[in-house]
C-alpha cells in the first residue's frame, strides 16, 4: 500500500478460477453463543520510539514486530526486554515493513514499496538472510503469511494486468510470482490497505484475503491458492478509504472483518461483519468500534470473544460481536495475543504489552 501514514490505498485481489459473488445475509447457520458479560484491559508500554509497527507476530516464544525506518526485533514477554535491529539500503535510503510471518524457526519480514524485499531471521540466533529482491516502480506488497514451515505467501499490489502474488514452497529460500492468467480480473478503484498485516488469514488449508476501495469483497482458496472463489460483503464501500481494513478466521466456517471508513472513524455502522460459512455470506454486527484497524478472536475462547484495535481505541465482545464495550481510548494498529488473557499491541511509535481480565 502507497504509505499507510498518509493512507494511500494498494490494491489488490486475487485470484479465481469460479467467482461465487454473494451478498445475502440470510440463512447463516450461527452456532450458540456462550456469554462473557464484561471484561478490562491493563496495557504496559514496553518499547516507545520513533518506530510506526504495523507488522506484529509471535512465534518461538517471542513477540516479532518490523516497521518504518528499516527497524525491526524481538520481544520476550517474560523480560519485556526488546532486542532490536535495523536494515537500511543504504546511509540515505529508509526501507519501511508492513508485513510479518513466523513459523517454528523463522521470522520473516517484507518491505512495503521499491525495492520489494523480504528478509528470513532465525530464531535460533536472530541471524538476517535476504532472501527475495523485487524491482518495480509499481512494486508494493501488503500482507504475508504462512501455512506451514515451508509454504507461505504475500500479496500486494497490481502491476499491469494482475495482482501481485508471490508464494514459497521451501521455507522462504526462493519465492516465485504467479502468472497473470492465475488471477483473476480485478475491479478499477478495488484496494487493500496495509494497516496491520491482518488482510490475510490462513486456517488449514485455507486462505481468505480481503479489499476495500470501490469494493468491499472477500477472496477464498480451499487449496493454498491454486482456485479460488469471490464473495461480496456488506460492508461500507465505494470511496477511496472505504472497506475491509482486517480479518480473522477461527476455522474455516467462522470468521470476522472490520474496517469502515478511514475518513469518518467514529462511523460503526457497515463497518463489522461475521461468517458462519467460510465467507459465503456475511452478517453485519452492529453497535460498537467504528474505524477500526485490527481484529481477533481471543485464543482459547471458543470463537466467542473478540478484539479490535484502531487508532480510536481498543474494544472487546463476549458474544461474537453481538455487543461491545470499550476498554481503552489508547490508539494501536496491531495486535497479537498468546493466550486469552495476555498479549501485545503495536502503533504509532510505541509496542506495548496488555492483560485482559474477562468476567
Amino acid at each position: 500500500m502507497k504509505n499507510i501514514y498518509i493512507l494511500s490505498l494498494a490494491l489488490l485481489v486475487m485470484v479465481s478460477c469460479k467467482t461465487d459473488q454473494q451478498t445475502s445475509t440470510e440463512n447463516i447457520n450461527e452456532t450458540e453463543v456462550a456469554i462473557a458479560t464484561d471484561a478490562s484491559i491493563s496495557i504496559t508500554p514496553v518499547m516507545t520510539d520513533s518506530t510506526s509497527v504495523r507488522a506484529l507476530d509471535y512465534g518461538s516464544e517471542k513477540y516479532w514486530y518490523a516497521g518504518s525506518k528499516g527497524n525491526y526485533g524481538s520481544i520476550d514477554p517474560a523480560t519485556g526486554t526488546p532486542n532490536r535491529g535495523v536494515i537500511k539500503l543504504n546511509e540515505d535510503e529508509e526501507v519501511e515493513f508492513r508485513s510479518i510471518a513466523t513459523t517454528s524457526n523463522y521470522t520473516y519480514i517484507l518491505t512495503a514499496g521499491n525495492p520489494a524485499l523480504i528478509y528470513k531471521i532465525s530464531h535460533k540466533d536472530e541471524s538476517v538472510e535476504h532472501v527475495y529482491t523485487e524491482v518495480e516502480e509499481r512494486v508494493f506488497y501488503d500482507s504475508m503469511r504462512f501455512w506451514n514451515d515451508e509454504e507461505g505467501i504475500a500479496m500486494g499490489d497490481p502491476m499491469g494486468a494482475c495482482f501481485s502474488v508471490i508464494k514459497t514452497y521451501d521455507g522462504g529460500k526462493t519465492w516465485g510470482k504467479l502468472k497473470c492468467e492465475e488471477l483473476p480480473d480485478y475491479v478499477d478503484g478495488e484496494a487493500a490497505f496495509a494497516a496491520s498485516n491482518s488482510n490475510i488469514s490462513i486456517y488449514g488449508d485455507h486462505v481468505w484475503m480481503a479489499t476495500g476501495g470501490v469494493m468491499a469483497r472477500v477472496f477464498h482458496s480451499k487449496d493454498r491458492g491454486s482456485s479460488w472463489e469471490i464473495f461480496n460483503t456488506p460492508l461500507i464501500q465505494g470511496g477511496e478509504m472505504t472497506g475491509i481494513f482486517a480479518m480473522d478466521f477461527y476455522d474455516s466456517n467462522l470468521g470476522v472483518i472490520i474496517g469502515g471508513d478511514w475518513n469518518k472513524k467514529e462511523d460503526n455502522a457497515f463497518n463489522k461483519a461475521i461468517t458462519f460459512n467460510g465467507g459465503k455470506s456475511w452478517k453485519l454486527l452492529k453497535d460498537g468500534p467504528g474505524y477500526c484497524s485490527d481484529i481477533l478472536f481471543i485464543p482459547g475462547t471458543q470463537g466467542k470473544q473478540l478484539l479490535a484495535v484502531g487508532s480510536p481505541g481498543i474494544w472487546w465482545s463476549g458474544d461474537q460481536g453481538q455487543s461491545w464495550k470499550q476498554l481503552s481510548d489508547e490508539g494501536f494498529y496491531s495486535a497479537k495475543m498468546i493466550d486469552s488473557t495476555n498479549g501485545y499491541l503495536s502503533g504509532n511509535n510505541r509496542i506495548s504489552s496488555f492483560k485482559l481480565d474477562v468476567k
